[in-house]
């Protein structure tokens, strides 16, 4: 009987077929990383960012003159940068927009070269001047800033701000207080 089931078992495994096949097979990794935009202004009160110093006692004809460094701080050109202005506490100083304080952003191919004192400081440049946003009212949305070198990687341009309160500013803008920010974004 056992020689029987030896024989028998034997003869099951004998069915039983083996398949062999050969194989490869290969892989990469890559890894991905996103990069920065970064828009940073100069050192703050330094003559590299004077947008912090306030001015009072304003009259019509006055001009207040600021300068400010802007710089790409990151690792990607920028497509574009835009400055929105925007004023908390408010007055008709920012709110009137014939009569009221009227801006003008200029760049020099040179660092500006500063004279007065704080807070009349003025500028003057010793290389080329270009005019980046023309005469208009201080508050705006998204003001283009164009041909910037701060487009590109490590790109720096040397920027001043002219605030002026036209010479026929009316009665009804004295005693006004605005407080004024200048936000600027860089987008890629």
């Amino acid at each position: 009987m056992l020689s029987v089931a030896a024989i028998g078992g034997g003869a099951s495994l004998s069915g039983l077929t083996t398949y062999a096949s050969f194989t490869s097979s290969t892989s990469a990794t890559h890894t991905v990383s996103t990069g920065t935009v970064g828009i940073a202004l100069g050192s703050t009160g330094a003559a590299t960012n004077r947008l912090t110093v306030n001015a009072s006692g304003v009259g019509p004809g006055d001009v207040i003159q600021r300068s400010f460094d802007l710089s790409n701080t990151g690792d990607m050109t920028m497509s574009a940068i835009a400055l929105t202005s925007s004023a908390s506490p408010s007055s008709l100083l920012d709110t009137d927009t014939t009569n009221g304080l009227q801006m003008v952003v200029d760049r020099c191919s040179a660092a500006w070269t500063e004279s007065g004192s704080s807070p009349n400081f003025s500028y003057s440049c010793s290389g080329s001047t270009t005019t980046i946003i023309a005469s208009r009212a201080v508050l705006g949305t998204n003001i283009g800033l164009p041909g910037l070198s701060a487009l590109a990687v490590g790109g720096l341009d040397h920027l001043r701000l002219t605030l002026t309160l036209p010479s026929g500013a009316p009665n009804t803008l004295q005693g006004q207080t605005s407080t004024i920010t200048y936000s600027f974004v860089g987008t890629h």
